[in-house]
C-alpha cells in the first residue's frame, strides 16, 4: 500500500511510517514524501488554519502520487484563554475521499518566542535562533527542544497520525461521512 505525505520533511515521513505500521503491522507500507502547497500562511495562527493546511496537503499529496492514502501534517499556533500553544494537526485521506483528523499534544509557546513570531518569524526559525540550531524542524523541533527530547517531534506527530487513522480502523462509525 502506498502512502503519500505532503512534505519532504524526514521527521514527518518517519512519523507517518511509524503510525501506519502501528495500526496495520501486517501490511507492507511504501511511504513517500512530496512537496505540496498547504494553501495557508507560513505560520498558521489557529487550529482551523492548521487543519485546512493539513487537509490541503493530504489531498494534494494523494493526487500527486496516486497513492492509497494521503497524509498532511501542519503545525500551527492557537490561543486559548490567553495562552498560546503549538500543535500539529494531521489529516489522512484515502482514495475514496474519506478523511480522518488527529492532532499532536499542545505545548505552550513562551512569550519570548511569541514576540519574535509577532515580528514576522515562523516558530521553526524562532527555535533555531533561541536554541542556536539549524533546521530543527527537521529534527527535534519545538516539542523536543522544550522538553529535553523527553517528547520527540516524530513521536508526537506519529501519535497524531494514529489518532487520524481511527476513522479508518472503525469505518462503521463514520458511514459515508467525509470530514470537511
Amino acid at each position: 500500500m502506498r502512502v503519500a505525505v505532503g512534505s519532504r520533511n524526514p521527521v514527518k515521513i518517519e512519523a507517518v511510517a511509524l503510525a501506519f505500521k502501528r495500526i496495520w503491522p501486517e501490511q507492507e507500507w511504501e511511504v513517500s514524501g512530496i512537496d505540496v502547497r498547504s494553501g495557508v500562511g507560513a505560520q498558521p495562527m489557529s487550529d482551523e488554519e492548521s487543519i485546512r493546511g493539513a487537509r490541503n496537503r493530504a489531498v494534494r499529496a494523494l493526487e500527486a502520487l496516486g497513492a492509497d492514502y494521503g497524509v498532511g501534517l501542519e503545525g500551527g499556533l492557537q490561543e486559548t484563554g490567553g495562552i498560546w500553544f503549538d500543535c500539529g494537526w494531521i489529516v489522512v485521506t484515502d482514495s475514496k475521499g474519506h478523511q480522518g483528523t488527529g492532532a499532536t499534544i499542545k505545548l505552550v509557546v513562551p512569550e519570548a518566542m511569541l514576540k519574535m513570531i509577532r515580528e514576522g518569524m515562523e516558530l521553526g526559525d524562532v527555535i533555531d535562533t533561541i536554541f542556536e540550531r539549524q533546521n530543527s524542524k527537521q529534527a527535534e523541533g519545538h516539542f523536543g527542544l522544550m522538553t529535553g527530547n523527553a517528547l520527540t517531534r516524530a513521536s508526537c506527530y506519529s501519535d497524531g497520525v494514529v489518532a487520524a487513522l481511527a476513522r479508518f480502523v472503525h469505518p462503521h462509525l463514520f458511514p459515508e461521512s467525509k470530514e470537511k
